[in-house]
């Protein structure tokens, strides 16, 4: 790809690019972030966001898919990388990626979240760690869940460790930041003024209610998940309709914060694909929520 621009040097803009790998605050400033990897910039594309710089390495042969990424994207700026310099962005210590994209981080606005009567949110409350964060919303992706709400004082959606976590996932399911409990609180308050209440459920290790015994078909549901050490806020604690343990054997007494949302968004989607089959409703995978972009 003749006549482009190339990087070779560690110039000012290579050492802002490097800035978003580590440091949350020049990511918030720019309001940027690095992805990595083909399934993740395919996603990325494919659902919209604003992808505003292809990075390719400037000496390799490029596949057949990025070859064809790099001509397709229209309107998207492709520079040609020394591969030391990609590798660098790609966090690869040798064979550097083909690929690496620049992309805008969306609004952190609660209404990219759609709510409707088969509604099934998470919200993660002060995670301390970015890969649970992905991991988290890769699981709810997987369960047709329609997004997740990240509460408080928190590790970073945006993070590197919690994009590659995720696997593509982030893009096609919103995720949301917010500083705290009150404009979640404001959410819910309109959303429940608008005919569509939102039961609040908890997990705990002392949860009321064993998982396999809550019906997840009764209506929208906002499932809280707690900070990996100190579990849920007592403002979140007071809050839940209805805290959910999860029936264990062995001698763990508690599962990883993402283990457990997996588990508890397992079983709502297994209890509300049950349900359609009874009522003769076809539901085929990923159709269970929503998957929608960042301007949604």
């Amino acid at each position: 790809m003749g006549g482009v621009q190339r990087v070779t040097a560690r110039n000012a803009r290579f050492q802002q690019w490097q800035a978003l790998l580590t440091n949350r605050n020049k990511r918030s400033r720019a309001r940027e972030f690095l992805v990595q990897g083909v399934r993740p910039i395919t996603l990325a594309l494919e659902h919209g966001w604003p992808v505003r710089v292809l990075l390719y390495d400037a000496e390799r042969s490029l596949s057949h898919w990025a070859g064809q990424l790099l001509r397709d994207s229209t309107g998207v700026e492709r520079l040609a990388m020394a591969p030391e310099l990609l590798a660098e962005l790609g966090e690869k210590n040798e064979t550097p990626p083909e690929l690496v994209a620049v992309v805008g981080i969306p609004a952190d606005d609660l209404d990219r979240i759609t709510v409707g009567d088969g509604f099934l949110g998470v919200l993660f409350d002060r995670p301390t760690s970015p890969g649970n964060i992905g991991s988290i919303i890769r699981s709810a992706d997987a369960f047709g869940a329609d997004g997740l709400i990240v509460t408080g004082h928190a590790a970073d959606v945006y993070d590197p460790k919690s994009v590659r976590a995720s696997t593509g996932s982030l893009f096609a399911l919103p995720a949301v930041r917010v500083p705290s409990q009150r404009e979640v609180e404001v959410w819910l308050d309109r959303e429940r003024a608008a005919g569509r209440p939102v039961t609040v459920v908890g997990t705990d290790e002392h949860g009321e209610t064993a998982l396999y015994d809550f019906d997840f078909t009764g209506g929208p549901v906002l499932l809280l998940i707690g900070n990996e050490t100190t579990g849920l806020s007592s403002g979140w604690r007071e809050r839940c309709d209805r805290t959910l343990s999860i029936p264990m054997s062995g001698s763990a007494s508690s599962l990883n914060a993402a283990n457990a949302a997996t588990a508890v968004l397992y079983e709502a989607a297994r209890q509300r694909a049950l349900q359609a089959r009874e009522s003769g409703r076809v539901v085929l995978p990923g159709q269970a929520g929503q998957a929608t972009g960042p301007h949604h």
